[in-house]
């Protein structure tokens, strides 16, 4: 009986973690929404499905917040089958079915395209992405879709940041809402606040049908894996770090930064009026001390 007694109780946790982290989702999505006016009243979104947890992930929270959301809006789901050996079928359209909602799934040999122009062991990510973009593009015209919602969370902000500062040269990372770059689309990425670890354990609850890409990802020495892996021994060692790192993607100061375009640094001469941005040249740095947690202590755990 008393087996059966902490069973219950386990069980009871359970759903109530998994309520929490719903809610928590659903919280971080709405507020992304509204801070950079994704989505709006009779707006028709196109949610990018791939079969991942993140895409998944988004179109259930969407359709979560669809439910209670103070405007009307509509969602249709779609998927790219490119073609890949082996890539289950009737997975994504029997789960959508499920669902009752609206679904469209555009058939384009993408796969054999990527195979025979990429040389063996070269990364295939650039390519295939330019492939599958054109072919949403058309997608969300031909099904007057007004947004194209991708699963891109914060994880992926963050890498992509490191990604073109560290081989790109430029400061530039994945906006949650942008112009596509054939200019007729509006593009949004509503995970733009979620941490990729919370939607690892929102796919488990809401045991998703997860179909893995067989494409790209045994790539494990992609230069994005790199970077995961550093953000990830920063977080292990410096708690705090990742976070307000992704914070500061949202407070720039062009004129402490060196590019002419954004700022007019030909035109800066002493007025005599204080200024926020001025430079404090000779202080200190205020910033707080770093609190590192040994190797030893990390790989004891």
């Amino acid at each position: 009986m008393a087996a059966v007694g902490r069973s219950a109780v386990l069980t009871q946790k359970a759903a109530y973690e998994a309520n929490k982290l719903q809610k928590r989702l659903r919280r971080l999505v709405g507020q992304a929404i509204a801070d950079y006016d994704m989505i709006r009243a009779g707006d028709r979104v196109m949610v990018c499905l791939s079969g991942g947890k993140d895409s998944y992930g988004l179109l259930d929270i969407l359709m979560r917040l669809r439910e209670h959301a103070p405007l009307d809006f509509e969602i249709v789901a779609v998927n790219l089958d490119q073609r890949q050996p082996g890539f289950p079928e009737h997975v994504l359209p029997d789960y959508l079915r499920s669902l009752g909602i609206p679904f469209h799934i555009e058939v384009q040999d993408t796969y054999s395209i990527v195979k025979r122009v990429i040389p063996e062991g070269k990364t295939m990510c650039s390519l295939c992405s330019r492939l599958r973009r054109g072919v949403l593009y058309r997608v969300a015209g031909e099904l007057g879709a007004t947004k194209i919602a991708l699963g891109h969370h914060r994880d992926d902000i963050l890498e992509t940041f490191f990604l073109n500062l560290f081989f790109g040269g430029k400061l530039k990372a994945m906006p949650p809402k942008l112009v596509s770059d054939d200019g007729r689309h509006v593009v949004i990425r509503p995970l733009a606040y979620v941490r990729e670890r919370d939607l690892q354990a929102y796919a488990a609850v809401r045991g998703f049908p997860i179909i893995p890409c067989n494409l790209c990802g045994s790539q494990e020495n992609l230069q994005r894996t790199q970077v995961k892996m550093m953000l990830r021994e920063w977080e292990k060692r410096f708690p705090g770090r990742v976070e307000t790192i992704f914070r500061s993607l949202a407070d720039v100061r062009p004129s402490h930064l060196l590019d002419r375009k954004l700022f007019d640094f030909a035109a800066v001469a002493a007025t005599g009026v204080a200024w926020a941005e001025g430079d404090r040249a000779f202080d200190q740095d205020e910033f707080p001390p770093p609190v590192a947690i040994p190797l030893i202590e990390r790989d004891s755990s």
